[in-house]
């Protein structure tokens, strides 16, 4: 009989002797009883050995951190304990004694957590990261299956540029030069012609020479294109799958975004409808005497907010100084190196708002709104807001001019609230192939490599268009994170390829 359960089951199995396998997460030791954290990717269960079971107690004893080990016991449901359940252990055999473990439990700066992703993976909070990933991925393929989508992937070696040129990855392809893909866009317009609505889902690669928090060289998108479609439907589609996310998230993921201590109202706000702008709007909003204000106000109470966690950080550690239990300082020097991170964020970000409020003050219609205008405008809102209609010189050729102002076209991107910013982007399509090529030209792009493309204008033109979700940006949002990089398993950021 197999009698080896996960963690996530060991409710079901309380009162008869079972068998876990996973790896050892934590411990700590009264001398007659340990308390052994096991994980096993499922959930955390503690595992309680006592004395008088003295093979077992020595092992639990003498593992190292992270080794992997094989536990029997009964386990009973313990509400104190993590997970609800606690095993009483009457086995306990490790299955390799692992090296010293170099991430212990102490402050460790980013650098050193990054050169180590291979093994920060294995901590609390990036696996609640990576299932709230796992679950967004899930229910956007539920979103678009259900509604008649086709999933059609485009191709990652491409022949041109759907976007700016300069953000390319030259590959050598048999000795012809292409390059990664920054869309499937213009391949699934094809496939749109052919099925009417569908979607691609892979990855995509910008070479954009960036460091902020909202950039990887390489990241996932979700990017759905639907034939007969216009402006409105595209916004009514985007709101639709936003909630969508949102909701799988707050459904089936609520446990994980209370552990990484997501404020769960600010989603829970999330619903339709999302207020709508056009670009010319928000910049005006931008410019405005009221928002001013309310950026100067909130800086201020950022600078108190600084100083009152300074001294927050100055009391803890020397509470931390006179701590004699060993449990007891493991828990204040991560209370302590998670404060100090806060601290240098915030330090690192007032240090910059003062030019970003001047910024927004002057910001001049024409130019592309950046993450600091985003950053701005988001935290006009309490849910996301649709953005439309930017000036044409600032968007990508394939994007169709409004009929009654040709200066701008009909595109749109969805802001995330609270400073997150663009997680869509999209737009109507120029179906007309005169109007394309005259837009080529303007731009002063060779045509060549877009015949394919534009014979989707020669043979039964249609209106269509679509957008692309950015899965990393999403999962930074709905988790409330500060830097992409914790939302993809392994990130690629400029001057970062290891592990």
């Amino acid at each position: 009989m197999n009698d080896r359960v996960c963690i996530r089951d060991l409710a079901a199995a309380a009162g008869r002797e079972v068998e876990l396998r996973g790896w050892l997460a934590g411990r700590r030791s009264s001398g007659k009883l340990v308390f052994a954290l096991v994980r096993d990717g499922t959930g955390v269960c503690q595992c309680v050995v006592e004395a008088k079971t003295a093979e077992a107690f020595a092992a639990a004893e003498r593992a190292p951190l992270e080794s992997s080990v094989k536990v029997r016991g009964v386990p009973r449901l313990d509400e104190r304990a993590p997970g609800g359940v606690e095993m009483s252990v009457t086995s306990f055999v490790v299955l390799q004694g692992a090296e010293d473990y170099p991430i212990a439990r102490k402050e460790h700066g980013i650098d050193f957590l990054m050169n180590h992703r291979h093994l920060w993976l294995r901590s609390a909070r990036q696996t609640a990261i990576l299932r709230v990933r796992h679950t967004v991925v899930s229910a956007a393929r539920r979103f678009f299956d259900e509604r008649g989508f086709t999933l059609t992937d485009a191709p990652i070696f491409q022949p041109g540029a759907a976007e700016g040129a300069g953000s390319l990855f030259p590959v050598d392809y048999f000795g012809e030069r292409v390059f990664l893909a920054q869309t499937g866009q213009l391949y699934i317009e094809a496939a749109a012609m052919a099925l009417g609505k569908v979607y691609c889902f892979g990855p995509t690669f910008r070479a954009e020479k960036s460091k902020t928090r909202r950039h990887l060289t390489e990241f996932w998108m979700i990017e759905p294109e639907v034939a007969f479609a216009e402006l409105p439907d595209l916004m009514e589609l985007a709101e639709a799958f936003v909630c969508r996310l949102v909701e799988a998230a707050l459904t089936e993921r609520r446990e994980e975004l209370k552990r990484l201590e997501r404020d769960i109202a600010a989603l829970e706000r999330v619903a339709p409808p999302f207020p709508r702008i056009t670009y010319t709007e928000a910049v005006e909003l931008l410019r405005g005497d009221a928002v001013h204000q309310r950026l100067l106000a909130a800086l201020e109470a950022d600078r108190a907010r600084l100083a009152a966690e300074s001294e927050r950080l100055a009391q803890l550690e020397a509470t931390r100084a006179a701590e004699k239990k060993a449990w007891r300082q493991e828990q204040m020097d991560r209370e302590i190196a998670e404060l100090r991170e806060t601290l240098r964020e915030l330090e690192s970000d007032l240090g910059h708002r003062p030019a970003h409020i001047e910024g927004a003050r002057n910001f001049r219609w024409g130019d592309d709104l950046g993450g600091d205008e985003e950053t701005i405008l988001t935290r006009q809102f309490d849910r996301p807001v649709i953005v439309t209609r930017y000036p044409k010189g600032c968007k990508a050729f394939y994007m169709k001019a409004a009929p009654d102002d040709p200066r701008v076209v009909l595109n749109m991107d969805v802001l995330a609230p609270e400073g997150y910013g663009e997680i869509i982007g999209g737009s109507q399509r120029e179906d007309d192939l005169d109007a394309l090529l005259a837009r080529m030209a303007e731009e002063k792009m060779d045509p060549a490599p877009y015949q394919w493309y534009l014979d989707l204008r020669r043979y039964g033109s249609v209106p269509h268009g679509g957008f692309g979700l950015g899965i990393e940006r999403t999962v930074a949002w709905i988790c409330g994170l500060r830097h992409i990089r914790e939302t993809i398993p392994f990130p690629r950021l400029m001057g970062r390829m290891y592990p």
